[in-house]
């Protein structure tokens, strides 16, 4: 697929956090908070200490196949999952929630970045095998985020009564209709019928979202090897079990978090706190929290109570009832897959930076992780926009009023700068003031004061000469403003609110491919692909 790509660094977008930025340029003041540095040297540290510790690669192997058993899977992915089994073999990884139809763009950025990460250390590293691994967030039971998408600004929302987490909730009707939606929008599309049967052979009447989504991503994604998995299973619970009681005993996790949150507090703003226990409770379609009364273990929500010996009874005999929260997920991850490097993006990246002591403490590896890909597609109509602008892509991230300014502020023939003005009445108010200081110097402070009130209106003044002329302007106005709504849906990145159905709909799984070539590995810029040729 013709296409051109810029690359632009992520600090000069202006919408990366600064704890972001300082991690991409390797500040030493977060070095403290990780182990590994994001390079090749990082990933053979990682390696060696991932070669130390005990992953329950026999039974991940053996949840893996059986989790595949509903899924017609490619041969590549088959021979991943058995590979997983070797010492020699690592994974790449990268996690997100089970979205509905994918939910926004970056979710295939990701995985697609860890595709190529694989891919790459395989061909830099040959003594060694790499696995793509996408490890579904099923047990996240935040609806409002994972039940809507936006197909090129349209929105749909998923309207289900059905609660606890998304990844157990099944396929009904209110989601086929959601399904009909996209298919009506999209169906008039070159690929849009093509997508319409992914969707449907996905999304089936009954089958759970966690399901539906290991078949859409293995139908997207499966060619390349990348392997699903889902976590919420009894037999990998069962491994991570000693982390859970030393939890549900100790409640070591808030502790060590608030310490770190407390060291990083003092430069960044800081999001992930946790909770005295990091620890829901997940039966049937609720996950609720665990809370300590006294000695007693509290669900409140499921007017549960447990003694210290009846939770860990409970824990022993039914260990896929406990879901790790957001401080212990990552935990639970490195636990089960022999895993040497992280793909997040910039929130995760921040709260993975407050648990290398959590992963300390349990003794289990903190891989390296990785600032995700992320990209800005534009069609060529719209670079021909920006071109005919005067505007250049690293332009676009500014905000349309800026954009305007500066677009009149070029083409105007008016002398629209009071600063010359500015200076000589600075200069003639010296004057008088030194000329009125003869006569009596306490009049020096009346002709300042007089100044700065000229000085004020003269700046409203060239304020006002500014916003005449951009009335001039209004057609230039209107087509910044549309340019920058297109590219920057609800002023956010196009990746954080586009989902892909439009995209897929015009260019097919070329679309895929054309992102896979562009995708970067250890390398960190922000990528804007222009396509050539303009289906829409």
């Amino acid at each position: 697929m013709k296409h051109h790509c810029t690359r632009l660094s992520y600090e000069s977008t202006g919408y990366f956090s600064s704890i972001v930025a300082d991690y991409l340029a390797e500040a030493a003041i977060l070095r403290p908070f990780y182990t590994h540095l994001p390079d090749l040297e990082g990933i053979r540290a990682s390696i060696q200490s991932r070669e130390l510790f005990a992953t329950p690669r026999s039974i991940l192997v053996e949840a893996l196949q059986q989790q595949y058993k509903v899924v017609d899977a490619e041969k590549a992915v088959i021979a991943n999952i058995e590979a997983l089994g070797d010492a020699k073999t690592f994974t790449v990884v990268t996690a997100h929630q089970p979205n509905i139809f994918t939910g926004p763009l970056y979710f295939v950025y990701k995985i697609l970045h860890a595709i190529q990460l694989a891919k790459y250390l395989s061909e830099q590293l040959p003594a060694y095998r790499f696995v793509p691994v996408y490890y579904m967030g099923s047990e996240d039971a935040d609806l409002d985020e994972l039940g809507q998408i936006s197909v090129d600004g349209n929105k749909l929302n998923w309207s289900t009564s059905q609660t606890g987490a998304v990844g157990r909730m099944t396929v009904d009707k209110e989601l086929i209709k959601l399904l009909n939606a996209i298919e009506g929008q999209t169906g008039v599309l070159p690929f849009g019928k093509e997508l319409s049967e992914l969707f449907r052979q996905a999304y089936t009447i009954g089958r759970t979202i966690q399901e539906a989504t290991l078949h859409l991503v293995n139908a997207l994604f499966g060619r390349f090897g990348l392997v699903v998995l889902i976590p919420d299973q009894q037999i990998l619970k069962a491994q991570f079990s000693s982390v859970i009681q030393k939890e549900l005993i100790e409640g070591f996790s808030h502790q060590i978090v608030s310490n770190t949150i407390s060291d990083l507090e003092k430069n960044y703003k800081v999001q992930a706190g946790g909770r005295a226990i990091n620890l829901f409770y997940l039966i049937n379609d609720r996950r609720e929290r665990i809370e300590k009364e006294g000695d007693d273990f509290v669900v409140n929500a499921l007017n549960l109570r447990f003694t210290q010996t009846q939770i860990l009874d409970e824990l022993k005999t039914y260990p896929e009832r406990f879901s790790p929260n957001v401080i212990l997920r990552g935990a639970f991850q490195e636990t089960i897959l022999p895993n040497i490097a992280f793909i997040g993006g910039g929130g995760e990246l921040a709260y993975w930076l407050e648990l290398k002591k959590v992963f300390n403490a349990i003794n289990v590896p903190y891989p390296v992780l990785l600032l995700r890909n992320s990209f800005m597609i534009m069609t060529s109509e719209q670079e021909k926009r920006m071109q005919k602008l005067e505007l250049n892509h690293q332009l676009l991230f500014m905000k349309a009023g800026l954009l305007l300014e500066q677009l009149v502020k070029r083409r105007t023939s008016q002398q629209l700068s009071l600063t010359e003005a500015t200076t000589q009445l600075s200069n003639l108010y010296d004057q008088i003031k030194q000329q009125a200081g003869a006569v009596d110097e306490t009049l020096k402070a009346h002709v300042e004061a007089l100044q700065v009130k000229a000085s004020k209106r003269l700046i409203e003044l060239e304020k006002k000469m500014l916003r005449a002329e951009k009335r001039k302007y209004e057609a230039e106005g209107r087509q910044i403003q549309l340019l920058k709504a297109q590219l920057f849906p609800n002023d956010s990145l196009q990746e954080r609110v586009d989902n892909i159905s439009g995209w897929y709909g015009r260019y097919g799984t070329a679309w895929i491919d054309m992102l896979l070539q562009n995708s970067l590995t250890l390398e960190s810029a922000f990528v804007i692909l222009t396509m050539q040729q303009d289906h829409s």
